[in-house]
């Protein structure tokens, strides 16, 4: 683990298609920086197996998503694939309290929503190599069933429609090759 590095930015955020590897790539950065820490997103979609409630998602039922929005309680939030997905404003002011840069995991939505609460925001685009690179990542989850990967593959040409927006686009051909891309994004190298 590196010690305590400055960051280019405050809030990192990472957009990607399902499957393109910016989770792996957030995981990978996570457990090299003890000052970065992931803002966890709230969704109503069901939890896959493995997946902690508060770990990899805050999971809430429709009911108290929706009281979540009429509260004020996200600072974004979006359907996608017929799920609730959001970030909870409390879960990120209590993270910079504590001196963390967060990251963020995010749709594309929800990504430029946060760069215009947070306008020092830093925004990753990761792009798969392929779509049909794509595709074997997503059978290979063995999570997704068939009408899921076609729904997300139904959503790529949406999400490349936004990449003009982020800040970098990265595309992840070989994970090491891609972090090393990322880190050299993210990280403050003054000399």
């Amino acid at each position: 683990m590196d010690k305590h590095v400055e960051f280019k930015a405050p809030y990192i955020i990472f957009s990607a298609p399902s499957g393109a590897g910016k989770t792996t790539i957030v995981k990978k950065l996570l457990e090299k920086y003890p000052n970065l820490a992931v803002s966890i997103s709230a969704t109503t979609r069901p939890m896959r197996p493995g997946e902690k409630n508060g770990t990899d998602y805050i999971f809430m039922d429709k009911a108290a998503f929706e009281q979540g929005i009429d509260d004020g309680a996200f600072l974004e939030y979006e359907q996608v694939h017929g799920n609730y997905y959001g970030t909870l404003a409390k879960s990120v002011a209590d993270l910079r309290k504590k001196g963390f840069t967060v990251v963020f995991d995010i749709d594309v939505k929800g990504a430029l929503a946060i760069k215009k609460v947070f306008d020092d925001s830093l925004l990753i685009f990761i792009k798969p190599p392929s779509t049909e690179v794509l595709i074997e990542r997503l059978k290979g989850r063995k999570s997704e069933s068939e009408a899921t990967i076609k729904k997300r593959l139904e959503r790529i040409e949406f999400e490349y429609s936004f990449m003009d927006r982020f800040d970098h686009v990265v595309v992840n051909d070989h994970i090491d090759d891609t972090l090393a891309v990322v880190e050299n994004i993210i990280l403050k190298n003054e000399a």
